[in-house]
């Protein structure tokens, strides 16, 4: 199970705790519309949303959700029954939207029910089953997706891992997610999309485009422009984009840097366990194709996007970029420049709350203990106004 442990600033875990080390390569597609026991544990499961596909084979998606096993304690009175009935009603009702708060007054029709869909960034995939937790306290159905050559979604004959040449060939990915899980929540669920680094960039396109999809939007260090600022953009895009158009699949040659997987992975610095090849130490070979892709989208969030529901970003107080690793890449964003990902966020819409956090990394759900704690605790002070109120103007 991929879960945080308090971190230890040298030694690997013994080969026996380190579950990572039975992990399959690649996750067995499911059936149309089954569930299969998924490598976080228990509790969580996922399922193969097929995608068609391309010159090197079959394309999916992969959905993940989060349901808390019932706890099975023995037989229950009706007297204690109803007594776990209200304590569990009230602690749920502390936060707005949740499945208990929702249960309907007399002759009153019942609130629609409320989700979370997590998006990952690039080279990565779904591991954090504390945030799913997290959402599941709150009274949110979680799931999680992995886009196509991604994670739980990555083929082995898939020769460019992340690959893509545009970033609303996604578009399919989401959809495709959506309509699963209004299937399980219902036409009318309304739903929070909380999405990481490049998958950020990705929600904030499709969210402008879709503007009824989801209810609210939380980024989580968004990757909304190129470190430095556009004219880098710019430079990068004259050299790259003859390349992409002629060979689209062409890697470029950049340099090996292990520094975030370090800040990340239980067997270095960090306090998470990851899977080998979805989030390996070295990133996934960064094509023409995708660069440019990404480059597309940084220009038209440079435009200014329309996005109407509330969004909030959240990013690490200072960034620390380098060639080499040190431990201050434990407390910033080693990844992004966290002041030109907080300017590019103005233009994403009409009501966008900022948040830095003291000592976070680029993943702020993924950081120590303490900004982790900050980062959740900052998250439901956004959510009990701007979720609430969305679940006012819902009903």
């Amino acid at each position: 199970m991929s879960h945080a442990v308090s971190p230890d600033s040298a030694r690997p875990p013994e080969p026996e705790t380190d579950p990572s080390a039975t992990w399959p390569d690649f996750s067995p597609s499911t059936d149309p519309g089954a569930w299969e026991s998924d490598i976080l544990g228990e509790g969580f499961d996922y399922t193969t949303l097929p995608l068609g596909r391309d010159a090197e084979g079959e394309l999916c998606a992969t959905l993940v959700r989060y349901r808390r096993a019932a706890a099975a304690t023995g037989p229950q009175t009706p007297t204690l029954t109803r007594a776990l009935s209200r304590f569990g009603t009230a602690v749920r009702g502390l936060f707005p939207g949740g499945h208990a708060a929702s249960a309907p007054r007399s002759g009153a029709p019942a609130e629609p029910r409320r989700f979370v869909l997590a998006l990952h960034g690039w080279s990565d995939y779904f591991y954090n089953t504390e945030q799913a937790k997290h959402w599941e306290a709150r009274g949110y159905a979680f799931y999680a997706l992995d886009l196509r050559r991604y994670g739980r979604s990555l083929r082995a004959y898939h020769l460019n891992p992340g690959f893509t040449s545009a970033l609303d060939e996604y578009d399919a990915d989401l959809e495709a997610a959506l309509a699963m899980i209004r299937t399980l929540e219902g036409e009318d669920a309304i739903g929070v999309c909380v999405a990481h680094s490049t998958g950020g960039l990705i929600a904030s396109l499709w969210v402008n485009r879709n503007p009824t999809a989801f209810a609210a939007l939380v980024l989580n260090s968004p990757w909304l422009e190129m470190q430095g600022s556009y004219l880098v953009r710019y430079a990068a895009s004259g050299v790259v984009d003859p390349i992409a158009r002629l060979r689209p699949r062409a890697k470029l040659h950049l340099p090996e840097i292990d520094n975030y997987w370090r800040t990340l992975s239980r067997l270095s610095h960090g306090s998470w366990d990851l899977h080998r090849h979805w989030r390996p130490p070295i990133s996934f070979p960064v094509t023409a194709g995708w660069i440019t892709a990404v480059m597309a989208g940084h220009r038209e969030v440079s435009k200014g996007l329309d996005i109407r529901i509330p969004v909030l970003v959240m990013t690490s107080k200072t960034s620390h970029l380098g060639t080499s690793f040190d431990e201050s890449m434990l407390h910033n964003d080693s990844v992004l420049e966290v002041n030109v990902v907080r300017e590019r966020s103005l233009k994403l819409g009409r009501e966008v709350t900022n948040v830095m956090l003291d000592g976070a990394m680029h993943d702020v759900f993924s950081s120590l203990p303490d900004p982790r704690a900050a980062a959740y605790a900052a998250m439901d002070r956004w959510g009990s106004g701007y979720l609430r109120s969305t679940a006012q103007r819902s009903a």
